[in-house]
């Protein structure tokens, strides 16, 4: 009999990893008005895991019967289990909103509600909501028409009792939608006077509140209660099968679709008096399986993530400077560069600005002939898009593989895609029916008669904007190893069918969970033999039960095993007999841990990839993933050394277990060792010496 192997259920270890960010939230060491952003972090994670996860769960409990093939588990039962920690949570979370703002207030930082405003502040408000507010708002009185209005997701609302004091049957419901679309929602009010030191900041929910007597004056009532209310709504896309759209029509459609998706989420504030809950529910149709979730008074804090940046640089995380590197920073030519030697940059310690700046060498350059590049998600502004539409009117022919279906980033890729086209580019919607996951640039140039590749492969997104705050890991190479077989993958994207045998390069999903698997196997043959074996793995995600599966065989044959996975894992840990050659670590901080490096020690010639794919079914199975070998011995160096770096770490670092409580890990080091501090210190070498100053006699 084949021996059962034991998982932790995915959205429960990820509610352990969203209990991460709250920790960070709590923390009293990280600075005041972080911990603030850190809650928006948590709230903005925790609205995509309804639209996302719970929806999934609530589609399966549909299927009933015919769902269970397919899984092993009980979807209520997970339900269940979510409620509880998300109501935990959600107590947790507000104590710890109720300390950060007496924090604030000894730092003379008040955010007051509509009840706390001085009669300076009264006139300012009233104006302020007059000019900025009034104009925006759309108040639906609801005991006036026949059909409940349908609420918006990521919207947050107003619902709103009117009352005459003395008379509670006289009363009357309405329901306002906060505009923060449209109006920011956190307005700093002027100080009260010039020697004053107290700075005090209004929500938007709360002008509202202070002005419904304004907004609802022609109407005779005297009482206004308001109380907020959310809805969360299944984000996954339904995608027509008629032949006669394309495929970017049927996206469109179904993005369009998503905002009328079942309901899966209910918040509301647990203050709200019961007959205007009970009408709600009545005409909303809710019931207790519709995850009702009483909150605070306040929802949307992902909102908090753009939390005021107000002049208290103390209050905040000290800006460092993405590092430059000397080996391309000193040179005119990136292609010079990387034709001597593979260059490999670390995000967001090192600056995105060499491969925007690689692009603008491409862009003019008259040998180069041609630029292929995948985008899943890039910036609002994006100057990698600029320098391809560059290119393109510099004659290089330019392909870009846009993945319209990247979530929540579907109207941006379909906006971008027609841009793209429309200056010329040649565009690809994806492969049918996988995501193209896979971080992958080409640039070909004609030198002495020969096409010369020059490849960049990551484990990030082309996104300046996110390179700031995602830690991942870039290789600049002229390897034709790799690049070869990188531009076979392009092929591979412009001719589906034509499937190519890859030496070096890991595809998903032809090769990944096989190369892996060989990989692991590998390992455990020479543990058996009595030799050396070791795995050392990165990643955001360990779900894949016959991964995890491998590497509990990996374990019983005596590999060491250690594994640094930032959100969800599905391996327990050091159970014995099972799993107690495994050591799994988690670290959140102020970056978002990214990247993705896989270590096989293979009798000590020891091999290393960088890549787009977790350990995920997804990632492995259904998407186009690439897993890039690092040949160059300085490179894996690099890593070993970065990896080391954060296996050290006794600060930020969890130990993950059967128990998941994310208890803090302790080392025998009596030095402090913060991944992100000493990573930067240690890439500091590489960067350009400053320039000596010049004294003058």
């Amino acid at each position: 009999m084949s021996k059962e192997y034991e998982f932790i259920n995915r959205e429960i270890s990820w509610l352990s990893f969203n209990a991460r960010v709250l920790q960070e939230a709590a923390d009293t060491n990280v600075p005041l008005l972080e911990r603030l952003r850190f809650l928006g972090i948590f709230s903005n994670n925790q609205d995509e895991f309804f639209r996302v996860r719970i929806a999934t769960l609530k589609r399966l409990l549909v299927l009933g019967k015919k769902a269970k093939s397919g899984i092993n588990y009980r979807p209520k039962q997970v339900l269940t289990q979510v409620q509880k920690i998300v109501l935990q949570q959600g107590k947790r979370f507000e104590e710890i909103y109720n300390n950060i703002q007496q924090e604030l207030k000894k730092h003379n930082i008040h955010i007051i509600n509509e009840k706390e405003l001085t009669e300076e502040h009264c006139e300012f408000v009233k104006n302020y909501f007059q000019e900025n507010v009034r104009p925006a708002l759309v108040p639906i009185m609801l005991n006036q028409i026949k059909q409940f209005p349908t609420l918006r997701d990521k919207a947050i609302y107003l619902a709103i009792k009117l009352s005459q004091k003395g008379k509670p049957l006289n009363k009357e419901f309405a329901l306002i939608e906060i505009p923060t679309d449209v109006v920011g929602r956190f307005i700093i009010l002027p100080r009260v006077s010039a020697r004053s030191k107290k700075l005090h900041i209004i929500l938007l929910d709360d002008i509202i509140r202070f002005n419904l007597p304004e907004v609802f004056s022609s109407f005779p009532y005297n009482n206004f209660e308001a109380y907020t209310i959310k809805l969360t709504r299944d984000a996954e896309l339904d995608i027509d099968n008629d032949i006669s759209q394309s495929f970017l029509d049927k996206i469109s459609k179904s993005v369009k679709a998503r905002q009328k998706g079942e309901l899966v989420r209910f918040v509301y504030d647990n203050k709200m008096p019961k007959d205007l809950f009970d009408y709600i529910k009545l005409k909303m149709k809710l019931n207790d399986e519709n995850n009702l979730l009483p909150g605070g008074r306040y929802h949307n804090f992902k909102d908090f993530m753009k939390f005021p940046s107000i002049d208290h640089k103390h209050l905040m995380y000290q800006k460092q400077k993405p590092l430059l590197h000397k080996d391309i920073a000193s040179s005119a030519s990136y292609f010079d560069v990387m034709k001597k030697q593979d260059i490999m940059l670390h995000y967001p310690y090192q600056s995105f600005s060499h491969f925007i700046d690689l692009l603008r060498e491409a862009a003019i350059d008259p040998m180069v002939k041609s630029i292929k590049i995948t985008l899943y998600r890039v910036a609002s502004n994006s100057m990698v898009i600029n320098a391809l539409i560059n290119a393109a009117k510099n004659g290089k022919h330019v392909i870009a593989v846009v993945e319209l279906q990247a979530r929540f980033d579907e109207e941006a890729n379909i906006r971008w895609a027609k841009e793209l086209q429309d200056e010329g580019l040649q565009v690809i919607y994806g492969v049918s029916g996988l995501k193209v996951h896979s971080k992958l640039c080409l640039i070909t140039r004609t030198e002495k008669g020969k096409p010369v590749r020059y490849a960049n492969i990551t484990t990030g997104n082309y996104n300046e904007n996110t390179s700031l705050v995602y830690a991942d890991d870039s290789l600049f190479t002229c390897e034709p190893r790799i690049t070869n077989e990188v531009e076979q993958t392009f092929e591979f994207f412009e001719k589906n069918y034509k499937v190519h045998q890859y030496k070096y390069l890991i595809l998903s999903p032809h090769a990944t969970r096989r190369k892996f698997t060989k990989l692991i196997e590998h390992e455990i043959e020479n543990a058996k033999k009595g030799k050396k074996a070791a795995i050392f793995l990165k990643m955001n995600s360990l779900v894949d039960e016959d991964m995890i599966t491998q590497l509990y065989k990996a374990s019983s044959a005596g590999v060491k095993i250690r594994a640094i996975i930032r959100g969800i894992c599905a391996l327990i840990p050091g159970v014995p007999g099972m799993s107690e050659n495994i050591e799994v670590i988690s670290i959140v901080d102020k970056f978002l841990e990214h990247s993705r490096i896989y270590v096989f020690h293979n009798g000590g010639d020891e091999l290393y990839y960088i890549s787009s794919a977790d350990w995920m079914t997804r990632n492995i199975d259904h998407r186009i993933e690439t897993s890039c070998p690092i040949f160059d011995k300085k490179i894996q160096k690099e890593l070993r050394d970065m990896m080391e770096i954060q296996w050290s770490d006794n600060v930020k670092a969890r130990i993950m277990d059967r128990v998941q409580d994310n208890k803090y890990r302790k080392t025998d080091s009596k030095i402090k060792i913060r991944t992100q501090t000493v990573t930067y210190e240690y890439l500091k070498p590489l960067a350009p010496a400053p320039p000596k100053s010049s004294t003058k006699a």
